[in-house]
Formats: C-alpha cells, structure tokens, sequence
C-alpha cells in the first residue's frame, strides 16, 4: 500500500480546525492521504448488516454530496460506511475514512477493505485515526472514533440504524458537538430503521435525498462557495424496449432479479443481458446477491 503514515499535532495549523473545536480532540492524528485544515465534510453512518435499501441510499446519497463539493467522512465499517465511501469513489472524489484501528496494513480493520484504501488514497482521499500502528480494535476503540466522524463534520446522516446501533454513538456525539443530525426513514416493520425512526422523533432532519441535506446545510455552505440548489436527478432513458421496461421496475427500489424479470414480463435470459448492458453503460449498479438498483 502506497503513502506512508504521518502525525499531526493538535497545535499544527493544517490540524482540521473543526475537529480541533470539539471538547475531547485527538492531540495526535495518525493519517495517510492529504490532510487539509478545512473543507466542508459530512459524515454519513450505519449499520453494518444493512439492507438493499440502505445500500442504495448510502451509494446515491453519499455521490450526490460529493459532486455538490462536500467531502464525505465515514468509520470504513462494512455495511453503510463502506457503501458511503465507495459511493464517492465512484464518482472519483474525495473521502475521509476515520478508522478505529492503526492504520498499518496488518491492523487495518475490516480487511475485506484493504482493496479500497488505494482508490481513497488515488482520489486525494484520507485515512484518519488517533491509534498508532499495530493498534486492534476494540469494544472501545470502534465508539471512541465515532466522536472524531462527527467532529469533522458540519452534520451527520445516519441511513439505517438498529435500536442499539453504533451509529446513534455517532448522532449522539454530533448532537453534544453542536452538529446537525439527519435521519433516513424507512418502514415501520425494519429493525434497521428503529434507531432513525428514534432519532427523527428526537429531532433529527427527515432526509430522502441530496437535496434535503443541501437546503438544510446552506447557511454553512455558503463560506465554501457550495451551490446548495444543484439538480441530482437526471431522467434515465432506456435505448430498447427492454432497456426502459428493467428501468421502470427499477424506478422505485431496487429489486431481486427474479422481481425484475416478473415486472417486465421479459425471459431470464433477456433481462440478465439487458442488466449486463445497463451497468456497461453506467445506468444501473449490481448491489450484489443478484440484487439491482438504478445508478443515478
């Protein structure tokens, strides 16, 4: 892996100044990648057993904001942190990943990551962490960093979260660091949606796209020159009838092949090729275990 490991003290000027504000600040940073004193982040969190939906949330939600110029921060967890981060780094912006672990290749945690921490470092990204190398993690570690996600940041989403969800650590944090909490709701019956359902009725902003975060976050934007009023999303036409038949079952939420090929009435065969094509061209994303969604 590529960049080595550097320190910064509380008392350097490229300290990020956000984090630097908050009442229990790292006084050393262990970070790899390129460290800037400010810039509009946003944290965007959950669970690491999310859904379909969350996935696609995370992934569109988090690509939106980062081409409207916010910097997105995430924990580098599996599950929503994970689906946060690749969701920049496909559209090839910047990331923060704060780690809870030492940021050494034998530490790194989760290792199914590894194979991500060279496209954050590629897209001028950063990898973040208070632990030296050779440093595990831990029941305090994990928790102990969420303070430092929302410390950087101007506001928090959290996309799905269980009643006891590590996730709400973080909102609880951003909520006593004078941050701005957002939630994602979701159906009354999901377990992952308890601790958002929770908190919007503690408070937090209801979101359902970029959009809502943007509108809600302007008077701080303005200082970073963000246009809070972009337009996220752009009609998707199919070339075929069969393109515009997998894309209209798909407008809505993302769907099992087999929902997909009851939808369209079209045969297995016409829309596995058809899906195939729809990635190709950049309209639709495989969330894996043969589940689809729009690429918006």
């Amino acid at each position: 892996m590529t960049d080595e490991i550097k320190t910064i003290s509380i008392e350097d000027k490229d300290y990020p100044k956000r984090l630097k504000e908050i009442k229990n600040a790292p006084e050393v940073l262990y970070y790899r990648g390129k460290i800037i004193a400010e810039e509009p982040c946003f944290g965007i969190v959950g669970t690491r057993m999310c859904s379909s939906y969350g996935k696609q949330a995370a992934l569109e939600i988090a690509g939106d904001l980062s081409e409207a110029g916010l910097t997105i921060v995430s924990g580098f967890a599996q599950g929503i942190d994970t689906f946060a981060h690749l969701g920049v780094l496909e559209r090839e912006k910047r990331t923060i990943a704060v780690l809870g672990t030492g940021l050494d290749e034998k530490t790194i945690y989760p290792q199914s990551n590894l194979k991500i921490v060279e496209k954050v470092l590629e897209n001028n990204g950063l990898l973040i962490s208070e632990y030296p190398s050779g440093t595990p993690g831990s029941n305090f570690s994990f928790p102990n960093r969420n303070r430092i996600i929302s410390g950087l940041c101007l506001g928090i989403l959290v996309v799905e979260a269980k009643e006891k969800s590590g996730a709400l650590i973080t909102a609880e944090w951003a909520r006593k660091q004078g941050r701005k909490v957002f939630a994602l709701p979701g159906s009354i019956y999901s377990r992952n949606s308890k601790g958002c359902h929770f908190l919007i009725k503690r408070g937090a902003k209801l979101v359902e796209n970029a959009q809502d975060i943007l509108k809600e976050l302007n008077p701080e934007l303005l200082m970073f020159d963000i246009n809070s009023h972009s337009n996220f999303k752009p009609e998707i036409k199919g070339e075929n009838e069969a393109e515009k038949l997998v894309l209209i079952a798909l407008s809505q939420q993302a769907l099992y092949i087999d929902k997909i090929i009851e939808r369209t009435k079209l045969s297995p065969a016409k829309v596995a090729s058809t899906l195939s094509n729809l990635e190709i061209k950049n309209k639709v994303r495989d969330l894996g275990r043969n589940i689809f969604a729009l690429l918006r």
